[in-house]
């Protein structure tokens, strides 16, 4: 009786280690392979804005532009950490980036910018998010920004911050050091690219972790 209640234990064991979703790495922490860069100076070549090092990827933060995932990505959870090498900046995590590659794509971002992290930026005339009891859209430019909730949650220049966020079925979430900034819902782009943004000055991000949620 021993043996076989061990044996179904471990047959247990191994279910339920089947049935969860395994985290992709979208950095493998090597190259910058699985990743594309988009720039808005075209002349420049991408390897003096996008360099990876000891596990990081560092962006220079000029000349404005992005490194986006060459999949798309709809349902998820997604974790990454970043901090400025220097003086602190401007940067963001772009969501479900749709339409052609340009400096400033239809998406969501996720703020990066010192101070405002946990604020969300709508891109694009058409791109909707409901938060606050209303649905907010850009209405007199292509962007329009949503506060973060609480104080800003971020460390000091030259130390590592968290973001993890939550896209599913519309709801956006995002969490700064593990304090909820910022939450929408209905939001208009469902799916789309991931990117990462080069907007000011150098900054490295590591560990950025995906799970895909139905």
């Amino acid at each position: 009786m021993k043996r076989l209640l061990l044996v179904l234990g471990g047959v247990l064991c191994v279910l339920l280690v089947s049935g969860c979703a395994q985290p992709i790495r979208l950095f493998n922490g090597y190259n910058l392979d699985g990743w594309k860069p988009c720039a808005g100076d075209p002349s420049v070549d991408p390897s003096r804005i996008w360099t990876v090092k000891d596990g990081r990827i560092r962006c220079e933060g000029k000349p404005n532009g992005y490194l986006r995932t060459t999949r798309t990505y709809g349902n998820f959870r997604l974790r990454l950490e970043w901090r400025w090498v220097q003086e602190a900046s401007n940067s963001g995590v772009l969501l479900h980036i749709n339409g052609p590659d340009q400096v400033w794509p239809d998406c969501i971002e996720a703020q990066l910018r010192s101070g405002d992290a946990g604020d969300i930026i709508l891109i694009g005339e058409s791109v909707s998010l409901e938060a606050g009891g209303q649905l907010l859209q850009p209405q007199d430019s292509r962007y329009l920004r949503i506060p973060r909730m609480q104080p800003s949650s971020e460390r000091k220049p030259g130390q590592w911050n968290r973001y993890d966020i939550l896209c599913q079925d519309g709801l956006i979430e995002l969490r700064v050091n593990g304090v909820l900034q910022n939450r929408g819902t209905g939001a208009s782009l469902r799916s789309g690219y991931i990117g990462i943004q080069s907007e000011g000055s150098p900054i490295e991000f590591r560990t950025i972790l995906l799970e895909e949620l139905p």
